[in-house]
């Protein structure tokens, strides 16, 4: 069969599970099953992890791939893998690689690292959970997704999808992102099953909590995995999060996205092991017990006019003179991690407005939850270090800009294997916002 009529037929395929997945009777009682405990996720060795090296593969398997669990054509190879967290202590952590779906494929030594945007603070909301056959709510999110990556699949490239956020869920805490990226690389680079050539070059992709991921694996990868950082070939990202104290005066009282800052605050908080709960308001300890496991299916549009000032004890109003909220945050600022050596595109959305969230007095507008003059300095910082950046900006929503810059970032990734000039506009950027640290009060 030629491979574009397989392609038609897989796109149909894909499409007509996830219609499927969402209209079938009975699906709501479906999407609200309870989760079975599955032991690959498991590291029960007696060899500690600390004498694995990053990205070693410590069980593979191969499942069929499921969109809220109804089975598609795909077949997927799981790989739990080792890999770190934000504090550099050795986990074990699951991808998903899919390969493409024909019988002579021409892109063998093309991958596609897709980052996926499935924000949670639970585990079980992971794309390879979802994947694997999960027919939560949440498992939505890795569905749609499908969808995205698809035009790459059909091309003949490989998908990898790592569980960006590790086996903690630790939401928004961005090294950590990258950690598991690159390592996930490492991992399907080195798995005999997928048998990548050697010549395998990889782009990554991702927008939301995926550029979170893409970003953070970009400007890492020089120093952490220099291995892998000779097979990348350039990050498309879109939406995002930049410097997190600025997000959190951005979106606090945001009808829509207000919950998603007390999501950051518990997921950042639980990488570093802070004892959060010690500086919370009785408020604030009910929403951390309410959150502490939730989707951002659960979140979104459901904590408007949420502040700070609500939810700590009065001595923290001022979250300046909490210090360990200092340290954390200021460890999870972009651009902190090193300086990517690939090319980027970054798309940013700036009418936040259509989405209930006013511009910032101090920092200017965004696209309702990441702010566009943080993103701008980014690339500002990065042009001026010789990386090549194409910059983009949206007069869209954080949903709205997605549908235009998602076309946009294939075909940029495309260009990239095909080995096309990059485009480039850093000296167009304009001045954005100071991305400086933030300084603790007495």
């Amino acid at each position: 069969m030629p491979i574009h009529s397989q392609a038609k037929r897989l796109l149909r395929t894909l499409a007509g599970v996830a219609v499927a997945a969402v209209t079938l009777p009975g699906a709501s009682s479906a999407i609200a099953a309870t989760v079975t405990p599955d032991p690959f996720y498991e590291y029960t060795d007696s060899t500690p992890l600390s004498n694995y090296a990053p990205g070693t593969i410590l069980k593979t398997r191969t499942i069929t791939y499921r969109i809220v669990g109804l089975a598609t054509p795909l077949k997927a190879t799981q790989l739990l893998y080792r890999s770190v967290d934000v504090q550099m202590r050795p986990v074990a952590n699951v991808t998903t690689v899919v390969k493409p779906w024909c019988l002579l494929c021409l892109n063998k030594n093309k991958v596609v690292s897709y980052q996926s945007f499935y924000d949670s603070l639970n585990p079980e909301d992971s794309p390879s959970r979802s994947i694997a056959g999960g027919k939560r709510l949440p498992d939505l999110i890795p569905g749609v997704e499908t969808a995205l990556f698809a035009p790459f699949l059909i091309q003949g490239y490989t998908i990898i999808i790592p569980d960006t956020e590790g086996p903690k869920a630790n939401f928004a805490a961005g090294p950590e992102y990258g950690y598991h990226t690159l390592n996930s690389i490492r991992a399907a680079l080195k798995s005999p099953e997928l048998g990548l050539p050697s010549n395998t070059k990889v782009a990554m992709i991702g927008y939301s909590g995926g550029a979170i991921a893409s970003e953070w694996a970009a400007e890492l990868a020089p120093t952490y995995a220099p291995d892998v950082n000779q097979k990348l070939i350039g990050s498309a990202i879109g939406g995002v999060l930049v410097h997190p104290d600025h997000n959190l005066d951005y979106i606090q009282g945001s009808p829509i996205w207000g919950g998603v800052a007390g999501m950051a605050l518990i997921g950042v908080g639980r990488s570093f092991d802070l004892n959060l709960p010690q500086y919370l308001s009785e408020k604030g300890l009910a929403l951390h017990e309410k959150m502490k496991s939730q989707s951002i299916v659960n979140v979104l549009g459901q904590y408007p006019d949420l502040y700070w000032k609500d939810i700590v004890k009065p001595e923290y109003e001022n979250r300046l003179k909490l210090g360990v909220y200092v340290d954390s945050v200021n460890k999870v600022i972009m651009g902190t991690g090193g300086t990517p050596t690939i090319p980027l595109f970054i798309g940013q959305g700036t009418g936040g407005e259509l989405e209930g969230t006013k511009a910032s007095p101090i920092w200017g507008k965004g696209d309702g939850v990441m702010l566009a003059g943080d993103v701008r300095t980014l690339a500002r910082q990065y042009c001026a270090k010789g990386v090549q950046i194409e910059h983009k900006e949206y007069a869209l929503s954080h949903f709205t800009s997605m549908a235009v810059w998602l076309p946009q970032a294939i075909g940029w990734v495309n260009d990239r294997f095909r080995n096309k000039p990059v485009p480039q506009n850093c000296a167009s950027i304009q001045p954005g916002n100071p991305l400086d640290p933030v300084v603790a009060l007495p």
